[in-house]
This record gives C-alpha cells, sequence and structure tokens, in this order.
C-alpha cells in the first residue's frame, strides 16, 4: 500500500474521528462492565509532528493545532484537546496520537483493545509501544477478516472502528459494507464507528443508503467539510458513520460539530452535517 497517515495526522479529519472515538469510550465508561475495543487499521499509534513527512504536508496546522489554540471549546472537544495535551504537552505540538493510544489512554484496568494492522513496520511499532500492557492485543492481520473471527467479544459490548485509508477509492464502500454486514450479523447490539472521506457528494451515497438497511438498530452520521464538495481528487470533507450510537452522543455532537466547522473550514467555507439515518 502506498498510503501512510504520518503525512496526514493530526489533520481536520484526525480530529473529527478522534473527537468522536473519545466520545463514545467515554459513554462505554459509564457502566462499571468491561468493554472491547477493536480497531481494524490501527496504524503506528502515535505520529512525529515534527518529522519531514508531516512537514512536508503541514495539515496538521489547519487541523489539531487550530482546535487546541481555541477557547470556549464545547465539551466534547475540550476532552479531544485534554487527550492530545496528554499525549504531548509541548509548544510546538511534536506528537500527536493515534487511534490506538487515544484507546490505551481512555481504558480502564478491566476493558481491553485489539489493534488489528497488516502492514509489517506499523505493526511492529504497535507491539514495540504497548509493550508490556496486557490489555492492549495487536494483530499484524487484515481487519476486515478480523471482524468474522473476533467478534463478538467476550466482554459483549464495547466500540468497533473502521477507518481504512481508502486506497481502493469507492471500492473500499463496498469492501465496508460486506464487512459490516458480517459483523451485525456476529454482533447486531455492537457500536461500530465507520470512517469515511468526502470528495464528491456523490461517492458516499450508496453507503449511507445502504446503512439506512442494515441490520443496526439505529444509525447517526456526522460529517465535517472545510471547502466545498468541488474536486474528487482530494480531501473535501469527511463523515463518521456511528452504528447503535450511544445515548446523547448525538447531543454532544451537535455543539461539537458548527464549532470545528468554523475552526477548521477554509475562507469560510467550513460546514457539518448531523444526521440520523435510522432510529430507534
Amino acid at each position: 500500500m502506498n498510503y501512510r497517515h504520518r503525512f496526514h495526522a493530526g489533520n481536520f479529519a484526525d480530529v473529527l474521528k478522534h473527537t468522536i472515538l473519545l466520545g463514545v469510550l467515554d459513554a462505554l465508561k459509564r457502566k462499571p462492565a468491561p468493554f472491547a475495543y477493536l480497531d481494524t487499521h490501527a496504524g503506528s499509534g502515535v505520529y512525529a509532528l515534527d518529522s519531514e513527512a508531516a512537514r512536508k504536508t503541514g495539515e496538521f496546522r489547519a487541523g489539531v493545532l487550530r482546535v487546541l489554540d481555541a477557547s470556549d471549546l464545547p465539551p466534547l472537544l475540550r476532552s479531544y484537546v485534554e487527550a492530545v495535551r496528554a499525549c504531548d504537552a509541548g509548544t510546538p505540538l511534536a506528537r500527536y496520537p493515534g487511534s490506538p493510544w487515544l484507546a490505551q489512554h481512555a481504558l480502564r484496568a478491566q476493558d481491553r483493545a485489539v489493534l488489528c494492522e497488516l502492514l509489517p513496520d506499523e505493526a511492529t511499532a504497535l507491539r514495540g509501544q504497548f509493550h508490556g500492557d496486557a490489555r492492549m492485543q495487536v494483530h499484524q492481520r487484515d481487519g476486515y477478516e478480523a471482524l468474522s473471527a473476533l467478534l463478538p467479544p467476550a466482554e459483549k459490548r464495547g466500540l468497533v472502528l473502521i477507518d481504512p485509508p481508502f486506497e481502493a477509492q469507492e471500492a473500499e464502500f463496498k469492501l465496508i459494507q460486506r464487512a459490516l454486514a458480517t459483523a451485525l450479523s456476529r454482533w447486531p447490539g455492537g457500536m461500530f464507528a465507520v470512517w469515511y472521506p468526502i470528495k464528491l457528494q456523490r461517492t458516499r451515497e450508496p453507503l449511507l443508503r445502504w446503512l439506512r438497511g442494515s441490520a443496526a438498530q439505529s444509525v447517526l452520521v456526522a460529517e465535517l467539510a472545510v471547502r466545498a464538495e468541488n474536486s474528487p481528487l482530494r480531501l473535501n470533507g469527511c463523515g463518521v458513520a456511528l452504528l447503535n450510537p450511544p445515548w446523547k452522543l448525538d447531543q454532544a455532537l451537535f455543539a461539537a460539530l458548527p464549532a470545528l466547522a468554523r475552526l477548521l473550514g477554509e475562507d469560510g467555507q467550513g460546514d457539518s452535517r448531523l444526521l440520523w439515518l435510522k432510529r430507534e
């Protein structure tokens, strides 16, 4: 695969995805029973923003740095900032936490994370980072296939994050649908968060139609656009589809999404959308 997240760490898409991830994990912790977190495309865990790769694109400057410098943030974004600062309190920010690090930071002693990463070098980095933490299990394997083998978790509650690099472009949406169909058949009450890119509106509409008809009991979609959807060649926005989302997460996102659109939009073009595709 050609995609490497180190070029894009901390960009606006990461801000949205990680804000929602922390919101779901926080909701799961409201009950004392243990939960499992499964990451299908885990990456390497932590990214160096002072690296040549990150400086080459500079995407983090229009993403995480704008949120860190903002004031009067809604609660969900304040939690995001606190988690980023727990990874690196320095100025300028030199390290950005990926979803595995954020999960480790959020988990309690009784919870567990399963991190799937197909690329050997990134899987090795994950093992090194979480060595000695029995809660963090690293699998060098295809994350989609893992959904068939690892669900439902023994804990019977938890979250699956599906965050592929979308190297297959529009074909990736079909892969997600097949994987979700299998996962929901094995774990119909599980929570799933699916990140997807927005370049042109038509590209994600088939996924949203499929989600409406899926076996999930409820589906909430949160989308963030930083520029107009007028080019298939660059990332104009992104979304996260939440299947069986936790109670009241929609209220927290209702406050957070407009703030992100204001902070991260280019030349006043920022916009957001929060939509229930289906609801219990």
